[in-house]
């Protein structure tokens, strides 16, 4: 059976260093951080202080302000992204396409904070008393069923949570689905939300940058001061369509999603591993379904997040997949401007990508100031570079073990 060509025809996002996608456009090719001090809990008693944190968040400006008051901070997000995807993509849900429409979203920790809320007043308040509006945010589906309840969507409705492949996990699932028929329209990203829950997790785990005496609190991915991540928050969606059902409504198409690979190494719970095989089978796989041979990639939307072993595996996997090219193609990490978003991420570096792709620029790694020898590959990292970009690499990995990469290119008829 033929399979389908999968578009993308609208961009829904909101970080901390920009809402929409001309705001995150213009941010990300001017090198502009989201990374500032917390204002959502107290961090005084915290060596770490800031994170990429969406300020000044107002959900009814997207979404009015019928239906909000029960809603968590990771669903509110959804939705408004959603909302502004489907605003981008020219695209209304009816009665004619409901039934052909998907949801698929990556998030891993959106419930999180839900799950502390509700605890506390069961403690608090004894269990008979817990209000059942706090309910059905400590379920991580949330997100994902508040977008279709919202904009009547009635096809499938799918949660990824593989930790930090989620969202690109989340995009490739809603791909496949209509590459086999099974939907026309998927809206396919992630979410993450900040919360003091998330944040103490990997402030305990030792992942946070400025942890240690002497330490610089910054995202500097590839530089050889990194020690640790950002924590960002941040929701992305992309309209995703059928090609034949995009042209038909004369829709805008950004880019196309060419080719996915996952595969996983079982290395150790939250720790790198410098064995480089799952994440280079990740984008061998990708490359190879996108029918592209290495060096047709024009540019790599990096998943480092300025942790040591993080940068160099990933460092050494372009070497061993691109060879000899590998020194030829820029590679720049957006998450030095809005720092690790764990579960969103994917789709926030997809969403770069297309920028990447309509621009024909690539974004800067900020903040890289002193070189580390053992990275030795073409980081972009002195402002926005000018480029030839048709065919563009998205990776995403975790300590944990999963590996995801995406190949998304300029459409061509």
């Amino acid at each position: 059976m033929h399979k389908k060509r999968v578009v993308v025809t609208g961009l829904g996002i909101i970080v901390s260093n920009g809402t929409g996608k001309k705001a995150f456009s213009e941010a990300l090719f001017k090198g502009i951080s989201g990374v500032k001090l917390i204002s959502l809990f107290d961090t005084s008693g915290f060596k770490v202080k800031t994170a990429g944190e969406i300020k000044d968040f107002r959900p009814q400006d997207f979404l009015g302000d019928k239906g909000l008051r029960t809603l968590d901070r990771s669903t509110k997000l959804a939705n408004s992204a959603a909302k502004l995807a489907l605003e981008d993509a020219g695209l209304e849900i009816t009665e004619s396409n409901t039934n052909d429409t998907g949801v698929a979203i990556g998030t891993t920790l959106g419930s999180v904070n839900s799950i502390s809320e509700f605890d506390k007043e069961a403690m608090r308040e004894g269990a008979h008393y817990v209000s059942p509006a706090l309910f059905p945010n400590t379920v991580i589906n949330s997100p994902a069923s508040q977008v279709s309840i919202r904009f009547n969507i009635r096809g499938f409705n799918t949660v990824i949570s593989t930790g930090f492949t989620s969202s690109l996990d989340a995009i490739n699932y809603g791909a496949d689905f209509i590459r086999l028929g099974r939907a026309k329209i998927v809206l396919a990203g992630g979410v993450e939300e900040l919360c003091i829950q998330t944040f103490l997790g990997f402030y305990k785990t030792g992942f946070l940058a400025g942890l240690k005496d002497r330490d610089i609190e910054l995202s500097c991915p590839f530089d050889e001061r990194r020690n640790g991540i950002i924590l960002g928050e941040a929701s992305c969606i992309l309209i995703l369509e059928e090609l034949g059902a995009a042209m038909e409504r004369k829709a805008d198409i950004y880019a196309e999603v060419m080719g996915f690979g996952t595969a996983f190494d079982p290395y150790r719970v939250n720790k790198y591993t410098l064995r480089t095989e799952a994440l280079k089978k990740s984008i061998e796989q990708a490359l190879e379904k996108s029918g592209l041979t290495p060096d047709k990639i024009d540019y790599i939307c990096s998943g480092a997040n300025s942790t040591p072993d993080g940068d160099l595996v990933e460092t050494l996997c372009i070497k061993e997949v691109f060879a000899g090219k590998a020194r030829e193609i820029p590679v720049s990490s957006i998450k030095s401007m809005i720092g690790e978003c764990f579960s969103a991420s994917g789709a926030c570096q997809a969403a770069a990508g297309i920028c990447a792709i309509e621009k024909q620029m690539i974004p800067p790694t900020i903040n890289y100031r002193k070189k580390d020898g053992r990275c030795d590959l073409d980081y972009v990292t002195s402002g926005a570079r000018s480029s030839g970009i048709d065919n563009v690499l998205v990776s995403a990995f975790g300590p944990s073990g999963c590996n995801s990469s995406l190949v998304i290119s300029g459409f061509r008829s």
